[in-house]
């Protein structure tokens, strides 16, 4: 039966997609992490053709990102210690023009807490430059070949699918050692590749680049956005579960000043190697956008009983509930659970606001307990110009289900200031 809906959504999405119109609406993100990682993304520059090697390093170009944050804690767990840190870094970027189709790039990433505004020992965050204070990497360093709608890349790159994405909501985003080809098709994107490693905020910064699971990753996926959107992805986690990704929905425009976005979202995992990564995950969202204002509402179930867990992948960002920090992974381990998010969200000139609110619902396990976790994101951004951007973010996170306070009662505050050039 479930084989026979998820056939029914792709062929109707299908259909649909391939009658959507010439205009679209302005692309809406998925879910409030979605939207945190887009206020710092670095945009990619177009490349200069050139008709000889030569031209290739003379015509390269240099990019890259500079980025200062603060970010800190406050526990409200018994003799649990309050952390910050602030940190001074970015991204620095060569890439070489393209030569019959060939070019190339490398890139570097580094972070440096400062240290007079920066806590000690156990009053240290780690999540901005690692335990030691500082981070640099080399986290791209790829070869890229394209011919007409045809592109592969190896080496060290960024990539953004449902179950492997960037994920830059902190200083050192997600960066992945892998074999990607695409090809676009009448509006579609197809995608095939294999993962080795990773690095960034997702992998422990302390470990750096590292392996995702034992053997690599093999993914590939097909995607389509305008009016209509569609996603369908497969992913081989080896020896830890094979995941089927598939999201459709659409964004249209009811008036001039009304937008309808609405999406729905499966995902099965079957474990591998009696990894216990097992779960069944069904979402879905609604929102309205008047204008500058956008109202939401996003729903998440998964099903990781009779002792499972449910793995979301290599970023995190996938599901329409996945906040700032808290995700439905957290609690979804050997039993059922929900996820239920609203938001609002203005858009004013040059400031951008945010609201959202999440409640973690988790049945009871083998052991009997039960799990409830509430979230609360305030986001804040004023985009000075399309360069230098100044966000911050509060973040309000409880446990509702015990009445001693846990490592899940804590208040966060973020402020960053990023500059692209």
């Amino acid at each position: 039966m479930a084989k026979s809906v998820l056939t029914m959504l792709f062929i109707t999405s299908l259909s649909v997609a391939l009658t959507a119109g010439e205009v679209a609406p302005r692309k809406r993100l998925h879910s409030v992490k979605e939207v945190m990682g887009q206020v710092s993304k670095m945009q990619d520059k177009n490349v200069s053709m050139v008709d000889n090697f030569k031209h290739m390093f003379k015509d390269g170009k240099v990019s890259g990102q500079f980025k200062t944050m603060y970010a800190g804690y406050k526990q409200k767990e018994s003799g649990v210690a309050n952390d910050y840190a602030t940190a001074i870094g970015g991204i620095l970027k060569y890439e070489l023009a393209e030569f019959n189709g060939f070019n190339a790039g490398v890139a570097v990433y580094t972070s440096h807490d400062i240290p007079l505004a920066s806590g000690k020992n156990e009053v240290h965050n780690d999540e901005l430059s690692s335990s030691k204070g500082e981070y640099t990497t080399i986290g791209e360093a790829y070869i890229n070949y394209m011919h007409k709608n045809f592109n592969f890349r190896a080496g060290r790159q960024q990539l953004d699918t449902p179950l492997a994405d960037s994920d830059d909501t902190r200083m050192i985003q997600n960066s992945f050692e892998a074999y990607v080809a695409s090809y676009k098709l009448s509006g579609f994107n197809l995608m095939a590749g294999r993962i080795n490693n990773w690095q960034g905020i997702d992998a422990d910064l302390d470990k750096g680049w590292s392996a995702i699971v034992k053997n690599g990753i093999n993914f590939a996926g097909v995607s389509y956005d305008d009016v209509y959107e569609l996603n369908t992805w497969f992913y081989n986690f080896t020896d830890t579960t094979n995941a089927i990704y598939f999201d459709t929905g659409i964004n249209y425009p009811l008036t001039k000043s009304v937008n309808l976005h609405a999406m729905v979202q499966l995902l099965k995992e079957d474990e591998l190697s009696s990894s216990g990564y097992d779960a069944d995950v069904y979402g879905g969202m609604l929102e309205f956008i008047f204008s500058g204002l956008g109202v939401n509402f996003a729903y998440n179930s998964c099903d990781a009983s009779h002792g499972n867990k449910f793995y979301l992948g290599a970023g995190g960002g996938s599901l329409f509930t996945s906040m700032d920090t808290m995700t439905i992974d957290v609690i979804a381990i050997d039993r059922k659970a929900q996820a239920i998010v609203s938001g609002m969200s203005y858009n004013y000139d040059n400031f951008n606001l945010l609201y959202a609110y999440g409640n973690f619902f988790g049945g009871k396990d083998s052991l009997n307990i039960k799990a409830h976790i509430r979230e609360q994101d305030i986001g804040l951004e004023y985009n000075v110009n399309d360069e230098f951007i100044v966000s911050g973010v509060y973040v309000i996170e409880e446990d509702r289900q015990s009445s001693a306070k846990t490592a899940n009662d804590w208040n966060r505050a973020q402020v960053m200031l990023h500059y692209n050039f």
